[in-house]
């Protein structure tokens, strides 16, 4: 089949190779750099499965800045556009879905649109009168930044927003390209599968507020923060998953989504969507006080990334802990070989490894490196476990 990817990051390209496996595939991206990357089989992500599957797979996909090239035959056209939440509003800013939507209609209103950019609860419906189209289906993805097509070759689920002969066509093409057998395929209601998405990832963002909490309890009682987690994650329905204590949940997904979540609760009784969503920032509010009580003259950030083994940094909890350090007059220096300016956020941008671990009096880590193992001494990291 014709198939077009709007949006080359990590959840559309994800799904562009894999797609791109048995069907022509279209990227499109307003970035160049990112285009040209894609057709010279480079990944513009840091992921190992993507890198893999472009250098040694036979792909039928090509990348344009086109959008009449890329809309134009296509028969499903997913779109994966960024929908950043608007703190003044409390909502989701889907400036960007709205134009890709307009422009697809406007080139080829007969495409089947399916959206897995993340959207407000009542989204689609809303959308769907907008546009004047029945041509619109919410899929949410579950995808981790980092391993992506690891999550579309193996997915806990796939879940359609729609119950229909083309949203049936859509799962059995992603169900044909997987690796794991007997995926569960969910047909839902457009707004069923937008509540879907919003509730699993503000799951998981309480988990890991949870264990932050349980370690904040256990620092400042002197306790050993790792034997209280082995012991209450022992419990089979409680499990291990999302248990590393962190500075907080960040990145792309989660910080949003459960503020989107907390915002659609504004009519509902609740206490604790919006609990969630305050101990994150008491989390990031404690870290930096136990980083300030060590009196440190300059504090080095190591890395900014949002977790171990991905390339992002938006919404990084350690940036919320430099921000704090920095409202107190702590002179902060960054180590983050991905970036190219002298000055992240009017901080120094220390490309010297050794001389940033001589500067800095303490080396802030929210994921501990090997790298850090000869200024151990000088860290201070929550990553107990010293994984994901």
């Amino acid at each position: 089949m014709n198939i077009t990817i709007v949006g080359i990051g990590y959840v559309g390209l994800s799904l562009a190779v894999l797609l791109a496996q048995e069907h022509d595939v279209k990227a499109f991206d307003i970035d160049q750099s990112k285009v040209d990357a894609v057709n010279n089989r480079i990944s513009p992500i840091s992921d190992a499965e993507i890198e893999e599957y472009m250098s040694t797979k036979q792909l039928n996909l090509q990348a344009t800045t086109d959008g009449t090239v890329a809309y134009t035959d296509a028969e499903f056209i997913v779109i994966a556009v960024p929908t950043n939440y608007d703190p003044t509003l409390n909502y989701f800013d889907t400036s960007i879905l709205d134009a890709t939507i307009t422009d697809i209609t406007n080139i080829n209103p007969d495409a089947t649109m399916i959206i897995k950019s993340t959207i407000p609860v009542g989204y689609t419906e809303s959308a769907r009168k907008r546009f004047n189209t029945d041509n619109i289906i919410f899929s949410p993805e579950f995808l981790r930044e980092g391993r992506a097509l690891y999550d579309n070759l193996y997915p806990s689920r796939i879940i359609i927003g729609e119950q229909s002969e083309r949203a049936e066509l859509f799962g059995k093409m992603l169900l044909s390209v997987a690796l794991k057998d007997d995926v569960p395929v969910l047909y839902t209601g457009s707004t069923e599968a937008e509540a879907v998405k919003l509730f699993a990832n503000t799951f998981l963002a309480l988990r890991v507020s949870f264990f932050n909490e349980l370690d904040t309890y256990a620092e400042l009682r002197g306790l050993d923060t790792a034997q209280i987690i082995e012991g209450v994650c022992h419990d089979p329905r409680i499990g291990s998953t999302y248990n590393n204590p962190s500075f907080g949940y960040g990145g792309y997904c989660l910080p949003k989504d459960t503020k989107q979540l907390f915002a659609n609760f504004n009519d509902v009784p609740s206490n604790l969507i919006g609990a969630i969503v305050d101990a994150n920032r008491t989390r990031k509010d404690h870290i930096s006080e136990q980083i300030l009580a060590m009196n440190p003259n300059i504090v080095g950030i190591f890395r900014l990334t949002m977790k171990a083994g991905s390339d992002n940094f938006r919404q990084s909890s350690i940036q919320g802990v430099m921000k704090r350090l920095k409202a107190k007059g702590v002179e902060v220096v960054v180590y983050e070989p991905a970036l190219d300016e002298d000055h992240f956020y009017r901080s120094k941008v220390v490309r010297d490894k050794d001389e940033f671990f001589a500067t800095c009096d303490v080396i802030v880590a929210n994921r501990f490196s090997p790298e850090l193992e000869p200024v151990r001494h000088k860290v201070y990291t929550r990553d107990i476990f010293e994984r994901d």
